[in-house]
């Protein structure tokens, strides 16, 4: 599999950490809600394109979810599923990419509306940071590995 799409599966899960039912409490309450919208990614070598996601999530409680998630970019088609839990601010979990085959873990902190987590897996090293600000939320991702550099989305409700 390229390394860009295997990058791609984790700037789609980042994305997707977007989206919590309105139910949810504690620290992803803030989240809660279907969310779509654009950004940009940035590769290597200067070149980027952009990135259009629709997510949902589902809990089993406040401190447990499951994603399902679709982005396109030009090159790439992602198909994510993921599972997180949280103890106490600390956000543990897993994801999955189906149409590439890649997987890998998560972990970080998770607090009012901001997310700080490490994503890794597929030979990929990254960083996530996730403001929510009423019907907006801003995402920024950096990755450590060749290819891919980072993204930005803005998402909203809907």
């Amino acid at each position: 599999m390229p390394r860009h799409v295997v990058e791609g599966c984790a700037i789609a899960f980042a994305a997707a950490l977007l989206v919590v039912p309105a139910h949810a409490d504690g620290p992803f309450g803030p989240f809660a809600g279907a969310w779509s919208g654009s950004g940009q990614v940035r590769f290597a070598g200067g070149q980027s394109e952009p990135i259009k996601c629709k997510a949902y999530y589902t809990t089993k409680s406040a401190n447990d979810l499951s994603l399902a998630m679709r982005c396109a970019s030009t090159s790439a088609k992602i198909d994510m599923r993921a599972s997180l839990a949280n103890a106490g601010g600390t956000v543990t979990g897993s994801w999955e990419e189906r149409s590439y085959n890649a997987s890998g873990s998560v972990a970080g902190k998770a607090n009012n509306n901001h997310l700080n987590l490490s994503i890794n897996g597929g030979g990929l090293k990254g960083k996530l940071s996730v403001q929510v600000n009423g019907s907006s939320q801003a995402v920024s991702i950096s990755t450590d590995g060749a290819g891919f550099t980072g993204v930005n989305i803005n998402l909203s409700r809907g």
